[in-house]
């Protein structure tokens, strides 16, 4: 019989998701020692449940003995990525109606933002991403509205593997310009894209609150159309979208 927590759920289910969610934490691999460390799980036992992961294509092993996430992950994860996505569209419909510029949503990707959502303005000049398109997390709004909800030292570590390459001139070029950044995001509540990630283009992001996986979603347009007074509008109705969908997948669990 599987061995149970004192709750509900099956131990050994919990300790893999455990080890899953400390691989990604870690940038997608580590090795055994270092998941040991965090995982507060005996080293046997975290040896046992990779080798099982590894055997099914949830895990691999990298020829440095680093455990990786494994292949078959990726089916799962666009999977729910596309779900999440279809849950969210009519909320993200509803904000270009409201402010006529594109709403998007995306997800922390490994250490990549991953756009899951889009509803395009109707506009003939707007912006466009599409929907799979990755991105660096400190040169976009939502990437820096989901940073801002991360521990200083993971936002480091992120940092140190992905490094951080300008996308334009105003992109941030430090970690210590984009940690000054994200303490104010975190002070008032959203971020601003301010032409870093395209030229003539300016975003406002809400990452969603209570979000399994980290979240944001954001308006952007042409900076002569998207200014302050168009932010003082958008902010309030992207923190009501970035609710409803959180209550949303509340609601759908």
């Amino acid at each position: 019989m599987a061995e149970r927590t004192a709750g509900s759920g099956v131990q050994s289910v919990e300790r893999v998701f455990e080890l899953l969610e400390l691989l990604t934490d870690a940038g997608g691999s580590a090795t055994l020692s270092e998941l040991a460390a965090t995982a507060d799980l005996p080293l046997p036992t975290i040896h046992r449940l990779l080798r099982t992961l590894v055997g099914l294509g949830y895990a691999r092993q990298l020829p440095n003995r680093r455990y990786a996430l494994g292949p078959r992950l990726i089916r799962l994860g666009e999977s729910a990525s596309k779900q999440l996505g279809a849950l969210a569209t009519p909320v993200l419909k509803q904000l270009v109606d409201e402010l006529g510029e594109t709403a998007n949503m995306a997800v922390l990707d490994s250490d990549l933002v991953l756009y899951i959502a889009q509803a395009p303005s109707k506009h003939s000049m707007r912006t466009f991403t599409e929907v799979g398109r990755r991105a660096h997390s400190h040169a976009t709004g939502v990437g820096k509205a989901i940073l801002a909800q991360l521990p200083d030292d993971q936002v480091r570590g992120i940092a140190a593997r992905s490094g951080l390459p300008p996308a334009t001139p105003a992109s941030l070029g430090t970690i210590e310009e984009l940690l000054a950044d994200l303490a104010a995001i975190r002070e008032r509540g959203y971020s601003i894209d301010e032409q870093e990630q395209e030229l003539g283009v300016r975003c406002f992001a809400v990452a969603l609150p209570g979000a399994p996986t980290p979240t944001a979603v954001s308006v952007s347009g042409p900076i002569s159309r998207v200014d302050e007074e168009f932010g003082r509008r958008a902010v309030p109705l992207l923190k009501a979208a970035a609710q409803a969908i959180s209550e949303d997948l509340a609601a759908s669990h």
